[in-house]
């Protein structure tokens, strides 16, 4: 079995972990949702791009995104997040539907098919039938504030880490 396969058989069944009962004085646990679809007929490279893009965001603003995006996933990938926020009020005890944010997004490779495409002179090539799995994982409440780093601050990082160094064993 492959990995991809291992992770999607287990994705949902995440969603069935009960935690023990909270203490007064401790934070609230926000809801988590973990939602998969599986045998996607579409590459799980073009899917990884529209999973990237939509990571992060809160679920209104990736529904917005993935609206006007006019690629295939991005159709698929909308569907996928409408059903999650779905079960999320349905099943999970969540409030507010608008009160989610994508924690994490991602692709998988699925069952490739080979079939043989014929060319002439009794010739012939191996074509592969793709498909991909897609992962999404819901978390309630707003999404994490992230500081974006510009290339001149990761470049003064890198110089300082290379000032930094020294060598091991040695005067």
């Amino acid at each position: 079995m492959s990995t991809s396969l291992e992770t999607s058989q287990n994705w949902n069944r995440k969603n069935l972990i009960v935690y023990p009962p909270q203490l007064p004085d401790e934070p609230r646990r926000p809801a988590e949702v973990y939602h998969c679809r599986r045998q996607i007929k579409y590459s799980k490279d073009k899917m990884w791009y529209l999973a990237k893009m939509i990571r992060g965001m809160s679920i209104d603003q990736a529904l917005a995104q993935l609206e006007f995006n006019n690629k295939k996933g991005a159709k698929i990938m909308k569907e996928v997040l409408l059903e999650a926020q779905d079960m999320a009020v349905r099943c999970h005890n969540v409030e507010y539907k608008s009160n989610l944010y994508v924690a994490e997004s991602f692709s998988g490779k699925g069952a490739y098919l080979k079939r043989i495409r014929y060319h002439g002179r009794g010739m012939f090539g191996i074509m592969d039938k793709v498909y991909c799995h897609y992962f999404v994982k819901l978390v309630e409440g707003s999404p994490p504030v992230t500081v974006e780093k510009t290339g001149l601050d990761q470049a003064r990082e890198y110089v300082q880490g290379l000032r930094n160094r020294t060598i091991i064993s040695s005067l």
